[in-house]
């Protein structure tokens, strides 16, 4: 049986969050499920091994000249689907264009969300739904990601990673201005794990100048011998760091979601996202802003991120 899973959102995030709904298709039938994804996703990176998957098929999509942009960019991907012969596929969006793709490959098993329903859809209950309706099967929103036991022993060794320290992720970058949380932010919550515990922090960033600043304002404060920076890095290579961290505590980003996949406690600073994608894994705890009850696209926050409830929820994890 050959399957495929149609994935088209973007970001590591999304990939992550609708990984346990993929791997329920693969249990179901016993057999590794292909999947088609944006290549923002990175989903290499940290699915490679993963024994449900069997290919990562990338869309090349970008809205203008991509390869698979525009009409004759879809009659290329037909092209580029119909050589792996796939029978059934499972489409979590309500696309008509992708319905049409998978009936144009030859596909004949084809399942998908309800057509034109994509307006205030719930990211996680409509794929929970979806699955239960298309395979009778009950899939808990929790994400996991496994890692080979000598990597992350080997990256123990690599960066001096000892267990009387607390080690703590900083996940401190974030794909959009009012995501990032101030350089302040984190220096004031420093200050008061390395009062309370001889803690070691690796701070986790993209390369945007944006994030750059921050970094460097962390890296130019006074805790600098305590912080690993780790933006050369690619993300298989900081997944075995973050496993051996204690616990993380992350902006609303890639690396929030991997942690948690790595069933590493996280601490997610919410500032303008809604609080689903803070709070969809068990290993999840989000703090909004000061004042807000509630926090979703527009909220402006990151200013009002208080680190004394960033060190005060650290403290009660790491009991």
């Amino acid at each position: 049986m050959k399957i495929l899973a149609i994935q088209n959102r973007m970001g590591i995030g999304d990939m992550i969050i609708f990984l346990p709904f993929i791997e329920a298709i693969a249990k179901k039938y016993k057999t590794s499920v292909s999947i088609l994804v944006k290549e923002n996703s990175k989903a290499e990176e940290y699915l490679s091994k993963n024994k449900n998957i069997e290919k990562i098929i990338y869309l090349d999509r970008n809205g203008k000249n991509g390869r698979h942009d525009g009409v004759l960019g879809t009659l290329k991907l037909v092209k580029d689907l119909k050589k792996y012969e796939f029978e059934q596929a499972y489409i979590f969006n309500s696309s008509l264009r992708y319905y049409l793709i998978a009936k144009m490959t030859g596909i004949k098993n084809i399942y998908q969300y309800p057509l034109f329903k994509k307006k205030q859809q719930h990211i996680v209950n409509a794929a929970k739904e979806f699955i239960k309706l298309k395979l009778d099967e009950d899939v808990q929103s929790n994400p996991l990601i496994n890692l080979d036991d000598k990597k992350i022993q080997a990256a123990k060794k690599i960066y001096r990673i000892e267990d009387a320290q607390i080690n703590i992720l900083l996940g401190i970058g974030g794909s959009g201005p009012t995501k990032r949380i101030p350089a302040e932010t984190f220096i004031t919550f420093i200050e008061k794990a390395t009062q309370q515990n001889n803690c070691k922090f690796f701070l986790a960033t993209g390369s945007k100048k944006e994030e750059q600043i921050i970094l460097n304002k962390i890296l130019k404060s006074k805790f600098n011998d305590k912080c690993v920076p780790l933006d050369k890095l690619k993300i298989n290579e900081i997944l075995p760091i973050i496993k051996n961290c204690k616990i993380a505590i992350c902006n609303d980003s890639s690396f929030s979601h991997l942690s948690a996949a790595l069933n590493i406690p996280t601490i997610v600073l919410m500032a303008d996202t809604p609080l689903l994608y803070g709070s969809y894994s068990p290993r999840m705890f989000p703090i909004i802003p000061d004042g807000e009850d509630i926090v979703k696209h527009d909220t402006l926050g990151k200013e009002k991120i208080n680190p004394e409830k960033i060190f005060e929820l650290y403290s009660k994890l790491l009991i």
